[in-house]
C-alpha cells in the first residue's frame, strides 16, 4: 500500500519547526467516576506524540471518546482524564484545549491535547467548511487511529484532504503492514478463525474469506449455523436457519478450490447456559434435542490446533467457544496455544479475541494484535477502508 509515512518523514528531518496534528484513538472506557478502567489505546498513541516532538514538532493530539452530540459539549465528554494519562506516560503536561478549531497556540516541543473531536459541528458528516479548518491548523497532519479508519469523518478524512501533507503515523502504518502480509500477500496455508454468536452479523466476512484461505475455521453460534448446513442436529444451540443455505455456500466455494471448513466432529454440551451447567462431551452426530453446544470438543480442537501450527499465515477473529466459562474455555484455550506455538505470522482483532489472548497469557506470541474492532472486521470483508484511500490518494499526488 503506498503511503506516506510519518517515521520517513522526521527521518527526512522535514518535521522540525512544523505544527503537526495527531489523529489518536483515545476512546478509553471511564467508570462512573470519569477513571479511565483500561489505557491500552493511551498507552498506543504514546510513540507518534514522541516521535514528533523528538522531531522537534508542534505538537497537537486529538481523539473522540464516548458519543457526544455535536455542538452540545458535556463534562462527561471531555478527554481529561486522557490528557492527565498522556502526560503520566509522557513525564510532562499535556494542557487540554476547548474551542480549538479556529486556532491553537502551541510551539515546538510543545505538545496539547485537542478537546474530543466530535463535539465539533460536521465532524461525523465530514463538511467540507470544517475540513478546511482543521487543515489550516497544522502543516502535517498524522493518522494514528486505525479504530476510526473505516469512518470518514473530518478528523479521519477530510483534513487529509486539506492538509499540506497527510501520513500515516506509526500504530496506523503497523496495521497496514499486518494486514498487507496477512491477506494481501501471506504465506501459505492462509487459515482464517472466524467466531462469533451469529453468521449474520459476519457473513460478508465468510464469504470473503472463502476466495482467498485455504483454511476456513468457524466457532461460537456461527459453527452451529455450518453444523446445521452439514446435516448435523444441533439441539437447542443458538444457530441462524434461514442463513443455512448462505453457510452451504460459503462451504463450496471453499470445496471448489480445494480448501476447506473443518465442521466439528465431537463438541461440549449442556443442558443450560451457565458457568456452572454440567459439561459433557458427545459426537457431533449424537447431539440431543435439548443440548447446548457451548465449545468444540477435544478431538475437533486437537485436529485444528496440528493444522493451526502447519500454517504459514494466521487470521484469528474470535473464540470458538464459551471461553469465558471454564467449563467451555477448552477449545480456545486449544487453539490459542495453537497459534501461539505456530511458526506462522498471525494478525487477531476483536474485543473477545484480545480477552481470550489476555486470558492465556500469549500477548507476545501473536505477530500482530489490531486495535481496531469495526475496522478490522471491514478489512476481512474486503472492503477499502476511508482512511486508507485518502492517505493512498495524497501518496500519489
Amino acid at each position: 500500500m503506498n503511503i506516506l509515512r510519518f517515521s520517513d518523514l522526521c527521518a527526512q528531518g522535514k518535521v522540525q519547526g512544523q505544527r503537526v496534528f495527531i489523529r489518536s484513538d483515545l476512546n478509553v472506557p471511564l467508570n462512573d467516576a470519569g477513571e479511565i478502567t483500561e489505557d491500552t489505546r493511551v498507552r498506543a498513541s504514546v510513540p507518534a506524540i514522541e516521535m514528533a516532538l523528538k522531531a522537534g514538532a508542534a505538537v497537537m493530539v486529538t481523539s473522540h471518546l464516548g458519543r457526544p452530540t455535536e455542538g452540545a459539549f458535556k463534562p462527561e465528554d471531555s478527554l481529561a482524564p486522557v490528557a492527565q494519562r498522556l502526560g503520566q506516560l509522557l513525564g510532562r503536561e499535556v494542557p487540554l484545549i476547548a474551542d480549538w478549531v479556529d486556532g491553537v497556540n502551541v510551539a515546538p516541543g510543545q505538545v496539547v491535547m485537542l478537546e474530543n473531536c466530535r463535539t465539533n459541528v460536521g465532524e461525523k458528516k465530514n463538511l467540507p467548511a470544517l475540513a478546511q479548518k482543521l487543515a489550516r491548523l497544522c502543516d502535517i497532519y498524522v493518522n494514528d487511529a486505525f479504530g476510526t479508519a473505516h469512518r470518514a469523518e473530518g478528523t479521519t478524512y477530510g483534513i487529509a484532504e486539506y492538509a499540506k501533507t497527510a501520513c500515516a503515523g506509526p500504530l496506523l502504518s503497523a496495521e497496514i503492514d499486518a494486514i498487507t502480509k496477512a491477506l494481501a500477500a501471506p504465506a501459505r496455508p492462509l487459515v482464517a478463525i472466524v467466531a462469533g454468536s451469529k453468521v449474520s452479523t459476519k457473513l460478508t466476512i465468510l464469504q470473503s474469506l472463502s476466495s482467498n484461505v485455504d483454511q476456513l475455521i468457524v466457532g461460537g453460534g456461527i459453527a452451529n449455523t455450518f453444523m446445521l448446513a452439514a446435516g448435523l442436529n444441533i439441539g437447542k444451540s443458538l444457530a441462524e436457519a434461514d442463513l443455512v443455505g448462505d453457510a452451504k455456500a460459503v462451504i463450496d466455494a471453499m470445496a471448489a478450490r480445494g480448501a476447506d471448513v473443518p465442521i466439528p466432529t465431537d463438541v461440549v454440551v449442556a443442558k443450560t447456559f451457565a458457568a456452572d451447567a454440567e459439561a459433557t462431551i458427545k459426537r457431533a452426530t449424537d447431539v440431543a434435542d435439548d443440548d447446548l453446544i457451548l465449545d468444540i470438543g477435544p478431538e475437533t480442537a486437537a485436529r485444528l490446533a496440528e493444522q493451526l501450527k502447519k500454517a504459514g499465515t494466521i487470521v484469528w477473529n474470535g473464540p470458538v467457544g464459551v471461553f469465558e466459562f471454564d467449563a467451555f474455555a477448552h477449545g480456545t484455550e486449544t487453539l490459542a496455544q495453537a497459534i501461539a506455538q505456530s511458526p506462522a505470522f498471525s494478525i487477531a482483532g476483536g474485543g473477545d479475541t484480545l480477552a481470550a489472548i489476555a486470558k492465556y497469557g500469549i500477548e507476545d506470541k501473536i505477530g500482530y494484535i489490531s486495535t481496531g474492532g469495526g475496522a478490522f472486521l471491514e478489512v476481512l470483508e474486503g472492503k477499502t477502508l476511508p482512511a486508507f484511500e485518502i492517505l493512498q490518494k495524497r501518496a500519489a499526488g
